[in-house]
């Protein structure tokens, strides 16, 4: 019998983008290779969550629309309710409202008060509420909301998954979410230390541990050029391991030696390169010069690039991990027809 399909999903957009209409043909064509979920990580500049899921919304008609990732403190409690209740309605009750920390230096920037995780599980509570229809009456952590309620509610309230990385926030995912989402570049190794924390969190909190879904995003370059695994895997490493914060936490939960990392992150240069001033040009090419101090073996042993049925093979690995479903990421859905057929007949 073919293996589902539906246990895998697929952004769309992928990366910095300067037009979001490919999208929506992204999307569809992911529903008919049998994709069970489409996903969108906002950035506001292109790719505001609200208005590109409504469109791929009605685009498409079977599959789970994920957001993934938003942010805590960027919309009021009662728009990102009402967004979502919105998103929900629009698709048929196929939305998943997708939350993630960030990096501090991002909300320092913009004013906004940086997520602490006790704040986290209060904005978890806060929605759930509203969309049961209470009056919500809070000052905390979160914020102050005096009087906060919802008059029409969803019939079917979304799921709330988390981001996560470190063994705090894969707790309070447990605790607190009905799913974690975990961070490309985890081993499968890493994923099953990351699952052991989610399942041992939901359990001390009284929950079903088989009930909080864990997503493990992978990034894949199937039957890709070298020119293709640079871009698809090489140049979005550097993005997240250049990041200290980020990089640390990979690293350690992949049990890695970190001298690497501290040799990349101890030059300028290379610190934080996305965040960095520059042409595209220019900080591709510096991208580019701080992908020779990653060990191939991060690269290799943190995605999934070779043959169709090779990365197939792969992608089972993190399932075996305790992965519930696999999110492909860094290839588009118009690319992904073999390894998608070769993960079915495996």
């Amino acid at each position: 019998m073919p293996r589902s399909t539906l246990d895998l999903g697929a952004y769309a957009l992928p990366g910095r983008i300067v037009d979001p209409r490919p999208g929506l043909e992204q999307a569809v064509a992911g529903e008919a290779l049998g994709l069970g979920s489409i996903w969108v990580a906002e950035r506001w500049e292109k790719k505001e969550i609200a208005a590109t899921l409504g469109a791929l919304s009605q685009r498409t008609e079977r599959v789970k629309l994920v957001a993934g990732m938003t942010h805590f403190g960027t919309r009021h409690p009662i728009v990102l309710a009402g967004m979502a209740s919105t998103l929900q309605a629009l698709s048929g009750d196929r939305f998943v409202l997708g939350f993630g920390r960030s990096v501090a230096f991002v909300w320092k920037n913009l004013g906004i008060p940086v997520p602490v995780n006790v704040a986290m599980a209060d904005y978890a509570k806060i929605l759930r509420s509203l969309w049961a229809g209470e009056t919500v009456n809070y000052d905390g952590p979160a914020g102050r909301y005096p009087n906060m309620r919802m008059p029409e509610l969803p019939e079917v309230p979304p799921p709330m998954i988390l981001a996560a990385i470190g063994p705090k926030t894969l707790a309070l995912a447990g605790q607190h979410f009905d799913g974690a989402v975990l961070h490309p570049f985890l081993t499968p190794e890493g994923v099953a230390r990351s699952v052991a924390i989610v399942r041992k969190a939901a359990e001390e909190a009284g929950r079903d541990p088989a009930a909080v879904k864990i997503y493990a995003e992978v990034v894949v370059a199937p039957d890709a050029s070298e020119a293709e695994i640079v871009s698809a895997v090489k140049i979005r490493a550097v993005t997240y391991f250049t990041i200290r914060d980020l990089g640390g936490q990979l690293v350690a939960m992949n049990d890695w030696d970190a001298a690497p990392l501290e040799q990349l992150l101890a030059d300028p240069r290379f610190l934080n390169i996305e965040g960095q001033k520059g042409t595209h040009a220019e900080l591709r090419e510096r991208m580019k010069q701080a992908i020779g101090i990653l060990p191939q073996h991060w690269l290799e042993q943190g995605a999934a690039s070779g043959s169709a049925h090779a990365v197939a093979k792969r992608l089972l690995e993190y399932r075996s991990a305790g992965a519930d479903e696999i999110v492909l990421h860094g290839t588009t859905t118009d690319r992904l027809g073999p390894l998608v057929t070769a993960y079915a007949q495996i």
